[in-house]
């Protein structure tokens, strides 16, 4: 779930719980509408979580994952054939 559908399903449930005064009978209105801002809290969280997982600025320097280089033996072997 992206933070896009997140923020919508946070402010449809605002809609619902703050906004809408009717009812129907067998459903709870305010209840759904709670049930949608969680849901949205959730996947804001997680959205966020993931997206600072693949960020360079966090959780301060991460530079030694991208530095493993191979390293070449850069002696000069031309002279070892005998």
């Amino acid at each position: 779930m992206g933070i896009g559908i997140s923020l919508v399903l946070i402010a449809a449930g605002a809609i619902l719980t703050y906004a809408v005064e009717t009812t129907v009978e067998g459903l709870n209105i305010d209840a759904v509408g709670v049930i949608l801002m969680a849901v949205g809290f959730v996947g804001l969280l997680f959205s966020l979580l993931f997206l600072m997982t693949w960020s360079p600025f966090a959780f301060g320097n991460r530079s030694e994952r991208y530095e493993r280089v191979d390293r070449v033996d850069r002696t000069d072997h031309t002279h070892d054939h005998v």
